[in-house]
């Protein structure tokens, strides 16, 4: 059974960083893409960034890029945000997911048959 992990949420300023952790267990997650999308109330989840488990291609939003990253610890089977530049529209609860559909559009959580439970990041202004 697929179980994601995400902690590392919080409230921090305007322009500080942050670094989420999803931590994957349950099964091989090598033909994985692995997600973070974000959602704030009454508004569908959006897209943040994902890695390819095997091979490791990265795949932004525009809002998110150039200040977030994302990453995989393939020893860890944990895949991390760290975010920078925080930005007070960066205020949602994060999800972690995990899509194992070959061919699936990455950026549609659609695609995605695993997600964590969430977890809440605050930025103030």
């Amino acid at each position: 059974q697929v179980q994601l992990v995400e902690s590392g949420g919080g409230l921090v300023q305007a322009g500080d960083s942050l670094t989420l952790s999803c931590a994957a267990s349950g099964r091989t997650f090598s033909g994985y893409i692995m997600g973070w999308f974000r959602q704030t109330p009454g508004k569908e989840r959006e897209f943040v960034a994902a890695i390819r488990w095997s091979g490791g291609s990265l795949y932004y939003a525009d809002s998110v890029k150039g200040r977030f990253t994302i990453s995989r610890d393939n020893a860890k089977n944990t895949v991390y945000l760290q975010m920078n530049s925080l930005k007070p529209e960066d205020t949602a609860v994060y999800y972690c997911a995990a899509n194992p559909y070959y061919g699936t559009p990455y950026s549609s959580s659609s695609s995605y048959g695993y997600w964590g439970q969430g977890t809440q990041v605050t930025v103030s202004s």
